[in-house]
């Protein structure tokens, strides 16, 4: 049987927001960097559908609502959207989220700190 697998997939969406381990982060703030990729078997004819296939538009919203809600850790972060993902769209068969702090408090004037969650179908 033959089938396509598609993969749909938002990158670098920037945001400003209060997530991070200390008190100061979550009062200063920080730019963050989101990547989001999703995949699943088409398998139908009509594809020209939004029904068919993942809408990014509400990919991104998913990332916006949760990148509003602040956390201490990134891994917190990325597990809220991932999992808001796979309840949204139950056919998909893999789904990846990335998040990218811009300006880790620990130094270095081109440093960033990136926390990648990776989910699976069973």
């Amino acid at each position: 049987m033959e089938y396509v697998r598609r993969q749909v997939a938002l990158t670098n969406l920037r945001f400003f927001a209060y997530h991070g381990f200390y008190p100061e982060e979550q009062v200063i703030g920080n730019e963050f960097v989101v990547s989001v990729q999703v995949g699943f078997v088409d398998e139908n004819d009509d594809h020209d559908s939004l029904s068919n296939t993942v809408d990014y538009e509400v990919l991104y919203g998913i990332a916006k609502s949760e990148m509003q809600h602040p956390r201490k850790l990134l891994e917190a972060v990325a597990d809220a959207i991932l999992n808001r993902i796979v309840q949204e769209f139950p056919f998909i068969a893999n789904a990846e989220v990335s998040i990218t702090k811009q300006h880790p408090p620990f130094g270095g004037d081109r440093a960033n700190a990136t926390v990648t969650l990776r989910w699976q179908q069973q």
